[in-house]
């Protein structure tokens, strides 16, 4: 069973080079890396559907990371798990990802007392979710999730688990 995953970076490849072209940079590789932000907004009208949602995601998800790093920073941690449910939810409308069951997660997770924020990762497809949780709710919000996702997907839930972590001081090697 294919994801979808390679259709994505195709969409992404294809708007690429439509803006690269629009730029007069079209022999730049079809990255939309490739594509300043400025470019985009000033072209993002030549792009129409799934391509026009693909960069939307893309350019909206570079911004949201570096508004994050920025709460993150400052301390702002309900600005960071806005950004972070902001993302999955990009991922869900723009980028189209998420199966039923991971994006009933999703909801779940967001609609719960004690999280910050909620997001996919692992691309979305196959993948999980990650919650940025209130430290004092942890437990709380890990047996409340597990008992309104397993009550819809119980035969999913009993291979699904859910664990509770703490962020670290960095990197580094031990």
């Amino acid at each position: 069973m294919t994801t979808g995953y390679n259709e994505r970076v195709n969409e992404c490849q294809a708007a690429a080079e439509k803006l690269l072209q629009a730029t007069g940079r079209g022999e730049q590789p079809a990255l939309l890396g490739n594509v300043t932000r400025d470019d985009y907004v000033a072209h993002q009208n030549l792009l129409r559907g799934a391509l026009a949602r693909r960069a939307r995601h893309y350019f909206s998800e570079s911004e949201r990371v570096e508004l994050g790093a920025t709460a993150w920073r400052e301390g702002d941690l309900r600005k960071f798990g806005q950004l972070m449910t902001e993302s999955g939810r990009s991922s869900i409308e723009n980028y189209e990802c998420g199966s039923p069951p991971l994006i009933d997660l999703y909801a779940i997770l967001v609609e719960t007392e004690g999280v910050l924020g909620a997001r996919f990762s692992g691309a979305g497809f196959r993948g999980c979710c990650v919650a940025f949780v209130e430290e004092e709710e942890g437990e709380e919000v890990a047996a409340k999730v597990g008992r309104e996702y397993g009550g819809r997907y119980p035969r999913l839930c009993k291979d699904a688990p859910v664990f509770l972590c703490n962020s670290d001081d960095g990197a580094r090697i031990l």
